[in-house]
């Protein structure tokens, strides 16, 4: 059963710093820079779990300065950005200002302010490595959804090929829990968690929020820095293709998209 809005706490114990993203120095959009491949690759994904739906209304949950969002108004009638960082979204409206009709709001993933059932397409992308436990924020999704609405959600992947291989040499079990990937250094309380997550255990998590997963895709299989100064991208691109649902069952890449739908 989800808490009603009245009830829930203002603040999620799972997240809550938007200092990075707030930080002067860091500026999301340059770390872009060099990461097309990655780029383009999670607009294939988000373009073929799509593929042939259309809606009305659809939210970019953590979209930070609308990267993703211009896609989804190729699926949608109307899209809401929604970020929790003030800087994030000033980014936004230079990024965006060929588009004046996405709307930009400052909100948490944990908190939306939208009503139950508004909304048929939420996108939550690069947010959950940000949570150690995205319990919350899953039954937000479900709850501004409307019954047999869809939401795209990506993780980073835990289970990713490189990494059971290095797990297999050393004898040790893939961790079902969240993986803390930060440097000792920086494993502070007033650092940003980053966190690998077990998609078994997310898939397990979906469905506790009501969340159904429908179709899972493998994503920038081709991730490596020495690969990109020698292939050009249009090949990596043209692989990456095909391997998305060929390895999607393995969780082969570095990251999953799920394609989820709340039970109607």
């Amino acid at each position: 059963m989800q808490t009603p809005r009245s009830q829930r706490p203002s603040d999620s114990p799972t997240t809550k710093k938007v200092d990075q993203y707030n930080d002067p120095h860091h500026d999301y959009v340059k770390y872009w820079d060099g990461r097309d491949y990655e780029h383009q690759a999670e607009e294939m994904a988000v373009k073929r779990l799509l593929d042939g739906r259309h809606f009305e209304h659809a939210v970019d949950v953590g979209g930070g300065y609308g990267r993703l969002s211009v896609l989804l108004k190729q699926f949608a009638d109307k899209v809401s950005l929604v970020d929790p960082s003030h800087k994030q979204l000033t980014f936004a409206a230079d990024y965006l200002q060929d588009h004046p009709d996405i709307e930009r709001h400052e909100m948490p993933a944990h908190n939306l302010r939208f009503a139950d059932g508004s909304v048929d397409l939420v996108a939550m992308i690069r947010v959950i490595h940000h949570l150690p436990d995205p319990t919350q924020e899953l039954q937000e999704i479900a709850r501004i959804l409307r019954p047999g609405g869809y939401a795209v959600i990506e993780i980073a992947n835990y289970m990713h090929a490189r990494n059971r291989l290095r797990h297999l040499v050393h004898h040790q079990k893939i961790a079902a829990m969240p993986v803390d990937i930060r440097s000792k250094a920086h494993q502070r309380e007033d650092e940003i968690p980053f966190v690998n997550h077990n998609p078994r255990e997310i898939t397990r998590q979906l469905s506790a929020a009501g969340l159904n997963v429908e179709r899972i895709l493998s994503v920038s299989n081709l991730r490596s820095t020495g690969l990109k100064k020698v292939m050009p991208k249009r090949v990596m691109l043209a692989i990456e293709g095909v391997l998305q649902p060929t390895l999607a069952k393995s969780y082969f890449g570095p990251s999953v998209f799920f394609l989820v739908r709340k039970q109607a």
